[in-house]
């Protein structure tokens, strides 16, 4: 039995939700999503709050998973998601080439540029720092991973694309 999908979501102050079919959809101050559920779970709206119920026994994980799913989707129309990655290693830089794409210098031969998907925006506050802007909580932790596998981080050095608060654990280097 899954303690997650026990657990009602809030809904934030200015965001509508409607339940058709099967269907949730959200809309708030940064924008709408919608997510189809699976057939063994049902969400309802009582007293401001939406719960998830499984169909049968067997469905408490899938409604834990959709409870997830449906809290992330609100926290993203109220509020936003925000992804922020770091480089680390001499030269490394991230430059913004509008909100669509980033150029990022990396030791390598040429320069890489990773363009972003519609919904995901990019700001380079310095030249060291990228910060992922969206609403869907999917998309954007994707494209943050995928910028941070061109170059992940080293555990001699501790150079790389590394998360913000990351830990890298740096070894031990040899001794003669």
């Amino acid at each position: 039995m899954s303690r997650v999908a026990k657990k009602p979501i809030e809904i934030p102050k200015g965001v509508e939700v409607k339940i058709e079919n099967g269907t949730v959809s959200m809309k708030g101050p940064k924008g709408e999503l919608s997510r189809e559920l699976r057939a063994d779970v049902t969400a309802s709206i009582e007293e401001g709050v939406i719960k998830v119920a499984p169909a049968n026994d067997e469905a408490w994980a899938h409604a834990g998973t959709a409870r997830a799913l449906l809290n992330n989707m609100a926290q993203g129309v109220s509020q936003g998601i925000r992804v922020e990655l770091e480089l680390r290693g001499v030269g490394y830089r991230a430059a913004a080439q509008g909100n669509s794409a980033v150029q990022l210098s990396l030791g390598y031969s040429h320069p890489v540029v990773h363009q972003l998907p519609q919904g995901v925006t990019v700001e380079t506050p310095s030249q060291t720092s990228i910060v992922l802007l969206g609403i869907d909580r999917q998309k954007v932790n994707e494209e943050a991973a995928k910028i941070r596998r061109y170059r992940e981080p080293e555990n001699y050095k501790g150079k790389g694309i590394r998360y913000l608060n990351e830990k890298v654990l740096i070894k031990e280097t040899k001794k003669k």
